[in-house]
């Protein structure tokens, strides 16, 4: 009944021919969740975003300020202009207020230019590159998730000060791809490693054989996978196919999600170190909200760190609403940088200048079948980053907002 409902919201609000704004009014918070919904990042965020924003509007009765708060949905299908032409819309013609998740780092980074545009506000929480709060930094956006730099800095750092000194990459060849290809190669070389080799491979490749053959032929201690969603799950079961790991090369994905580890099974993923911004089974907390989620979501999937920021992200703007006794989205964006973050998973976490939130990050492995006990049962923490170690320091930064 809950994916019918998230379904139906969805299909209206990507009618174009049925702009919301017939039914427009100023009594309503409208919240437009704008993501991948059939593609190969479906499962990191799509529905199950939608459903975490729906959790957050729950937490204040779906209605504040004597207005009723609204979630709408859209799939922009990972295409940046799609991406555009949905953001215009729902701001010029369906009252949107907020748009949150992102998907895909180039969709992402044309809904922040028509946010921009419009003075309206991002919450980024499904696209990772670092430019959201480098040179592309807003004072309308803000990142509530990991981003590549530190993605890079954890994993990468870890796997070659355990001994993989070289590296071949396999990359997805647009922006998030391109991102953290770069962020990892400077934490490699600066741990005492090299990059032999790159390839990058389009979205949605099906066959990875020529991909996989150079990173054979390449002989690095470890091939990274700078790509995510369904594109790193193909890549891992045919880097099985291939015998890249019984070859004694080591397979790291720079980005891995837990709905991942759930397509590929344990079996196959087990001691995997996984870099993450959430886990579900960590406080009494995490494991209440996640059976909200479940019961929202329908309860085939984990929630990720994207649905889980998303949820974050959504909350804390409508707590600044609540805190600023207005709706008006520069006092808004301003109130949501002054404010900390607290909400199931973060305690008194600060907003930077350049918009990074700066929530823990966290190194897991991914556990054998034996080891775990219950469903979802997949990591065990082997390290906790805290946001300001995690992330890019502000003395390095390239966002125009910060003062230096």
């Amino acid at each position: 009944m809950a994916l019918m409902k998230l379904a139906s919201t969805i299909a209206l609000a990507a009618a174009v021919s049925l702009p919301i704004a017939a039914l427009a009014k100023d009594d309503v918070i409208r919240i437009g969740v704008l993501n991948d919904q059939s593609g190969v990042f479906a499962d990191n965020g799509g529905l199950g975003s939608v459903a975490a924003a729906k959790l957050a509007a729950e937490d204040f009765g779906n209605s504040l300020l004597g207005k009723r708060i609204e979630i709408v949905a859209a799939d922009h299908q990972n295409k940046p202009d799609v991406a555009s032409t949905i953001a215009r819309r729902w701001i010029d013609q369906d009252g949107v207020d907020l748009i949150a998740d992102g998907a895909a780092s180039s969709a992402g980074l044309a809904i922040l230019n028509v946010v921009n545009d419009k003075s309206k506000i991002f919450v980024v929480t499904g696209p990772g590159a670092s430019e959201f709060t480098g040179k592309s930094c807003s004072p309308q956006s803000f990142h509530f998730n990991y981003d590549t730099y530190a993605l890079a800095k954890i994993t990468s750092q870890a796997i070659t000060e355990a001994g993989g000194k070289s590296w071949f990459f396999v990359s997805a060849d647009y922006a998030f791809g391109h991102a953290l290809q770069r962020d990892a190669t400077a934490f490699i070389t600066a741990a005492g490693g090299k990059v032999v080799g790159s390839v990058a491979h389009p979205l949605g490749t099906n066959d990875y054989a020529s991909f996989l053959l150079q990173a054979q032929s390449s002989r690095a201690d470890v091939v990274g996978l700078a790509t995510s969603g369904k594109d790193l799950q193909t890549i891992a079961k045919q880097a099985d196919e291939f015998g890249i790991v019984a070859g004694g090369q080591k397979l790291a994905g720079l980005l891995v999600f837990i709905t991942d580890v759930h397509a590929l099974g344990l079996q196959a993923a087990q001691g995997l170190e996984v870099t993450t911004s959430f886990y579900w089974d960590s406080t009494d907390e995490t494991r209440s909200w996640f059976k909200r989620f479940m019961a929202m979501s329908g309860g085939k999937v984990p929630p990720t760190m994207i649905h889980a920021g998303t949820y974050s992200g959504v909350r804390h703007y409508l707590e600044a609403i609540k805190s600023a006794g207005t709706t008006d989205p520069k006092i808004v964006a301003a109130k949501m940088r002054q404010m900390p973050v607290n909400d199931m998973y973060n305690r008194n976490v600060a907003i930077r200048p350049d918009g990074r939130v700066l929530h823990d990050m966290y190194l897991v492995k991914v556990k054998s079948p034996s080891a775990s006990k219950k469903p979802f049962d997949y990591y065990s923490v082997a390290k906790v980053v805290p946001g300001a170690q995690a992330f890019r320091p502000l003395a390095e930064s390239e966002c125009p907002l910060v003062k230096k």
